[in-house]
């Protein structure tokens, strides 16, 4: 088949999109992966799919959204396709429009996107966006999303039934942590919610520790500003984006991965975010909040740290205990090698092939 994704990022760090296009063209199909270009958006990496961005005059805000999903129905009408997949809410009109009558529409749901932290606190946003959920997922002939509790609050709030396609990294062959002692790491979106003044607020109760961020986003300012003034500036370094085939490297020189979110946000709560599992991909032990999908996997594998409160000094106790226990931290790095062991992507890549067979033996 013919197949078109779509999202709203540049798509150069989007590892989960990178790895469902690699499998769907492996297995056959024709894939093009299409997102738009930023003001700093660096040179496509060759890819064994199509790539295409879309430039817009508007980069966030609810005029950003409608431009884009014009941009899309004026770009992509044109194209002979037999499916489109929306990456997440904010694509799915244009992919409404697109499918039509004669070609099948998936819904890939990477977050409950009204529940998002951004969107979660502001009553009228919400609204709308759930609004617009429960009027299109009915038009998508199939849907999955990263995790089991998240797959069922969205079959309730959809009326529709949603699969499960985790974020599960690929094996990764002799890359476990070296353990070099004291390297904090997280890496992702600097985003509200995701735990990072916590994290910058726990360091001077570690004065052992640094804290490596590697990503950016909105509160990198803040969040410059916030390790200057706890005088923890010269053990936080700021990373930036990297390159997808420079992040286990990083992982791999690092003692502990932060994967912290506020329970507020239902799209948190329900999370299973693909840093955990990357974490674990590379034996490194982290940090996850107590929440049902990072309760599961710990309960199975006893592979994570989980942190019931997120305050700076709850944090800060659970690492300083971690770093007192050596014989605790080598034990919970070879459970994260064991888990690693199953929780990789070319078992997960089954459940989405045959999502998509199934649509083609559809018609």
């Amino acid at each position: 088949m013919r197949i078109i994704c779509t999202v709203t990022n540049d798509l150069s760090h989007d590892q989960r999109m990178h790895r469902i296009c690699g499998s769907l063209q492996a297995a056959g199909h024709t894939v093009t992966l299409v997102g738009r270009v930023l003001p700093n958006s660096p040179p496509l990496t060759p890819r064994p799919y199509q790539q295409h961005r879309i430039s817009c005059r508007t980069l966030r805000g609810k005029r950003f959204y409608v431009e884009y999903n014009l941009r899309l129905w004026g770009q992509l009408r044109r194209w002979d396709f037999d499916v489109i997949c929306a990456a997440d809410l904010d694509t799915l009109p244009a992919g409404v429009i697109l499918a039509g009558i004669s070609r099948k529409l998936v819904y890939d749901a990477h977050e409950w996107f009204s529940e998002t932290p951004e969107v979660y606190h502001r009553p009228l946003v919400r609204g709308f966006w759930r609004g617009l959920g429960r009027a299109l997922v009915p038009f998508t002939d199939a849907r999955y999303t990263v995790g089991p509790k998240l797959a069922e609050a969205l079959e309730k709030d959809y009326g529709r039934p949603f699969e499960v396609i985790r974020n599960l990294p690929q094996k990764q062959a002799d890359s476990f942590s070296e353990n070099t002692g004291g390297v904090i790491l997280y890496q992702g979106m600097l985003n509200p919610g995701r735990g990072l003044e916590q994290a910058i607020g726990a360091l001077p109760l570690l004065p052992d520790c640094r804290l490596w961020i590697v990503g950016s986003g909105p509160e990198r300012g803040r969040l410059e500003a916030l390790a200057e003034r706890e005088g923890v500036a010269d053990r936080v370094w700021f990373a930036g984006f990297r390159p997808p085939e420079e992040l286990p490297e990083l992982t791999k020189q690092s003692w502990l991965g932060l994967n912290l979110l506020e329970g507020s946000s239902p799209s948190y709560y329900y999370s299973l975010a693909n840093k955990s599992l990357d974490y674990l991909q590379a034996g490194l032990p982290s940090v996850q909040m107590d929440y049902p999908e990072y309760r599961a996997l710990h309960e199975r594998y006893h592979c994570f740290v989980l942190l019931e409160e997120l305050t700076a000094p709850a944090l800060a106790a659970r690492i300083r205990q971690l770093w007192d226990a050596p014989a605790a931290y080598d034990q919970l790095r070879e459970n994260c090698r064991a888990a690693a062991r199953e929780l990789c992507w070319e078992r997960e890549e089954a459940r989405l092939l045959a999502i998509y067979a199934a649509l083609e033996e559809r018609g």
